[in-house]
């Protein structure tokens, strides 16, 4: 009689515990959300940053924004801006376009990794649409534009008169 009332012990205790676990893994979910929130990592919208209105455009202020492409032309791909640099009001969405060709003979995907200097502009670049954001297929020759849509904040600093949006593409497809 106390061996089975003990293994009843032992079974309810197994399944309240079973229910607490199951329980707790449903609440990660929303619990991580809320991390994320609260101290700014892992999510999208945190990294994002803040959202730059087009009200705040600055009429007044012009910036260079120059572009780079590394490499160039070396090895599986040929690489480059459509344009070297532009001028631009701070506040306005802007679009440019960057080159890309397969060189090789075969299918592969590349990855840009982008940067923006001078160091501690960054939080000041905002890319709305980007082809960095994704790994980009190419069939065996293929070329296209791909577009690159930005806003630089207003709040870039006033001694900041110029920067520089430089990419490295890289073959990824072995990756």
């Amino acid at each position: 009689m106390d061996r089975q009332r003990a293994n009843r012990k032992l079974i309810r205790g197994l399944l309240i515990m079973t229910a607490c676990s199951f329980a707790f893994g449903w609440a990660l979910v929303p619990l991580y959300d809320v991390f994320c929130r609260a101290v700014g990592i892992g999510n999208a919208e945190a990294k994002a940053g803040p959202a730059v209105a087009h009200e705040a455009i600055d009429p007044n202020r012009e910036i260079t924004i120059e572009f780079i492409a590394s490499p160039k032309s070396v090895g599986s791909y040929e690489f480059r801006p459509k344009v070297a640099s532009m001028r631009i009001h701070p506040g306005k969405l802007y679009e440019t376009e960057f080159y890309a060709k397969n060189l090789t003979s075969v299918a592969s995907v590349a990855q840009a990794v982008p940067s923006i200097s001078p160091s501690g502009t960054a939080q000041y670049f905002h890319k709305t649409e980007c082809f960095c954001f994704t790994p980009q297929k190419f069939g065996v020759g293929e070329g296209r534009d791909m577009p690159v849509r930005f806003i630089v904040d207003p709040q870039l600093p006033a001694n900041v008169d110029r920067l520089t949006l430089a990419y490295a593409f890289y073959d990824t497809t072995q990756n």
